[in-house]
């Protein structure tokens, strides 16, 4: 039988359910902040939806429809894990799900507010319950019993009652505890984690104010136009306009809230995080602490802008962030990240050369040249100052492919991976180097108009070969550039499906706030629109980035894919038909490549252990799962290492220790501290740019073959 609450602590448990001023062992002594609303929230409120309805670029009514799916995302935003709330007050919530439309354009948000309450009053008892079962020194966690907890709580229903939320918490606790055991913890030490958890979470959601249930309530109605129209609270804005002026020193990360934790959603190329090279998007933080030794600070739970303040510092100081990989197998272990806060360098976010060689099946040699752009960047104050000498993407680029030219290259890959896009104008400009006069976006406005002004304005500078090499993290201006490439058949698009941020937004004040609203959407030249699709590459590679976890298809209510009439452009190459034999060589070369060959295969044994739906609450089934885990990595590592003449692991821990000492100097923020720079374009450690090196070779030699494509006006 599963460990049972005792009686004597059910009922104290249930007495913090309904007392959460008692002061106790069990409970805290919490006096929750009155939820006030004010007439500055009203007001805004009212604005907010007048500023949707005529100025959003989706067209949708404001009607009872909408009413019901703001309700359904609101409780979704509040209790995405349906632990919190009862079918009791679902029920009761349901009968109003048809008059929020109303009530917010009248500015009303007293049973918006009212919601709130509930789920303010809901989440202290829960957590009152959970540390008065962690304080019970009588009450011993039974790791023997087979049981199990289900994680993936989507299509579960809400718990029928206050009983059976009791029993999924308990298999929550009791979760936590043994992922603490598993990672080296007492089940003494374990509880007063938890317990730390749990108090400051409950103490939190006490000093919430009518500001946090504010926000949360806009918020949850503006998402239902796309994920990129926000709400910004003076305090958000506060905070937005730090992120873009980079005033504050931190970690160069781009970060979201999902769920209780605070997730990775993009690394700024060059940052410190970047450069410090462990932390990945989608990994979520679950801790931070503060220079080499000092106590982390478990921030599950926690606000993003609280855990944001606590990841900002004084530059050259270090922050340590305790992180659950992204794709972390149910009951993994943490790992702590140093890094050493910094600014991000315009310097080392410009663009870059490198060139390196390849030879094909007769032993004739190649000469390839890369150009990485890790942002689309322009020295904008420099450029208002009309400093002759201003750092620009295109400026730079321009550069590389003078010294390229120099250095007899037979074709060029642009590294468009991990870029996220930035500056519109540059984007263009850049195109323009490899095109000649021609249109490069679309962009239609919400009114339906349509600009083509974006155009390349002069001949191409650069007129070989190029393969464009995007990935999951490519984004806005990057697809841009390679979808003008694609349209144009000027080159091969190699990777994997882009971002497919296909917006654009702009801020609008509010009597209280500002409202970040999307007003218009990028169309390619063919007609095609960059969102939520993204870019489509030709020759596809292995994606490390899961689609669901990451990109505008991820999103709940992003605005669909679509098209519009395409514009004249000219086709450089007949790139449909040099792509199967390209294809056919390409799979190949990666059929038979040990770094691809496990590549995919550590892939789909991750994902298999991370799809699982529930957790075994066992000990000796959680340690099995692991060990087989780690042998299987182990195996498939080892496999690789002997198809490349190297020796075998002899332990898994082993695998960790070569990682940890091949990345000394990233992991040490003393000696992150003297890096002067982005780490080298090497492909020798990069399987997939010398891949889209071999795949630039075989496009090479087909337009140099006799029956070659006709280049147009090239």
């Amino acid at each position: 039988m599963p460990d049972r609450m005792p009686l004597p602590l059910r009922v104290a448990q249930a007495a913090c359910l309904l007392v959460f001023a008692l002061s106790s062992t069990l409970c805290l002594a919490l006096t929750p902040e009155p939820l006030n609303i004010t007439d500055e929230q009203k007001e805004t409120t009212a604005e907010i939806v007048q500023s949707l309805h005529k100025h959003h670029y989706r067209d949708q009514d404001i009607n009872d429809e909408l009413s019901q799916k703001f309700l359904e995302n609101y409780l979704q935003t509040l209790d995405p894990g349906k632990s919190y709330f009862v079918e009791k007050d679902i029920s009761e919530f349901n009968k109003h799900a048809k008059q929020f439309d109303d009530d917010f354009q009248k500015g009303q948000l007293q049973f918006a507010f009212d919601i709130y309450e509930r789920y303010r009053n809901r989440f202290i008892a829960r957590t009152q319950s959970a540390l008065a079962l962690l304080q019970d020194k009588e009450h011993e966690f039974d790791f023997e019993v087979e049981e199990s907890l289900l994680v993936d709580r989507d299509k579960a229903s809400w718990p029928a009652d206050d009983d059976a939320a009791q029993e999924l918490w308990r298999k929550r606790v009791k979760a936590d505890v043994l992922n603490l055991k598993l990672a080296g913890k007492t089940v003494d030490e374990a509880r007063e984690v938890l317990s730390k958890r749990y108090k400051n979470q409950a103490r939190r959601m006490s000093q919430q104010t009518g500001e946090d249930a504010f926000n949360a309530v806009i918020n949850a109605f503006t998402m239902l136009y796309d994920p990129h129209t926000n709400y910004l609270s003076p305090r958000t804005l506060e905070n937005f306009n730090i992120n873009m002026s980079l005033s504050l020193e931190g970690i160069g990360a781009m970060l979201q809230s999902e769920d209780e934790y605070t997730k990775v959603v993009r690394l700024i190329p060059a940052g410190p995080a970047d450069k410090q090279g462990q932390l990945k998007p989608a990994d979520r933080i679950v801790g931070v602490g503060q220079g080499k030794d000092g106590e982390i600070v478990d921030v599950v739970g926690w606000r993003l802008d609280e855990v944001v303040d606590l990841i900002r510092g004084k530059k050259d100081s270090t922050v340590r962030l305790e992180v659950l990989p992204a794709k972390a197998a149910a009951g993994s272990t943490t790992h702590i990240v140093s890094i050493k806060r910094d600014k991000v360098k315009l310097e080392e976010q410009a663009a870059r050369k490198a060139v390196f060689e390849l030879s094909d099946e007769t032993e004739q040699s190649y000469k390839i040249g890369v150009i990485d752009i890790p942002t689309f960047y322009m020295d904008f104050e420099a450029y208002r100052n009309r400093d002759p000498n201003y750092k620009s993407t295109t400026r730079d680029v321009f550069k590389l492919l003078g010294e390229l030219a120099a250095e007899n290259v037979d074709g060029i890959i642009v590294d468009l991976r991990n870029n996220g896009g930035g500056s519109l104008h540059e984007a263009t400009q850049l195109t323009d180097l490899f095109i000649d006069q021609g249109p490069v976006v679309q962009i239609r406005q919400t009114n339906q108009l349509i600009s083509r002004n974006y155009r390349s304005h002069s001949k191409a500078v650069y007129r070989g070969p190029i393969v464009v090499l995007i990935n999951r993290l490519s984004a806005s201006a990057s697809e841009i550039f390679a979808g003008a490439i694609q349209d144009y058949g000027r080159g091969i698009i190699v990777g994997s499906q882009s971002f497919g941020k296909g917006s654009v937004q702009s801020l609008q004040p509010l009597q209280h706030g500002q409202l970040k609203i999307t007003e218009s959407k990028f169309y390619r030249v063919s007609g095609d629109s960059t969102q939520h699709r993204g870019v489509l590459p030709d020759i596809e590679l292995p994606e490390l980035i899961d689609p669901d976890d990451v990109g505008e298809s991820s999103y709940d209510y992003a605005l669909p894919w679509d098209n519009i009439h395409a514009v004249k452009h000219d086709r450089y190459y007949d790139i449909a038909k040099l792509l199967p034999a390209i294809d056919a060589r390409h799979r190949e070369r990666i059929a038979t490549d040990p770094d691809f060959i496990f590549l995919a295969q550590e892939q789909d044994l991750v994902n298999a252990n991370a799809s699982r739906d529930s957790i075994s609450l066992r000990e000796k089934t959680r340690l099995t799962e692991k060990d087989q885990l780690e042998q299987q990595l182990l195996s498939l590592e080892n496999t690789r290492r002997k198809t490349k003449g190297l020796p075998p692991y002899k332990s898994y821990e082993e695998i960790s220790g070569e990682t940890s000492a091949e990345d000394e100097t990233e992991a040490d923020p003393e000696a992150q501290a003297m890096d002067t720079g982005p780490e080298d374009i090497d492909p020798s450690k990069d399987p997939f740019l010398t891949e889209a090196g071999y795949i630039l070779l075989d496009f090479i030699r087909g337009t140099n073959s006799e029956d070659a494509p006709k280049v147009a006006n090239f």
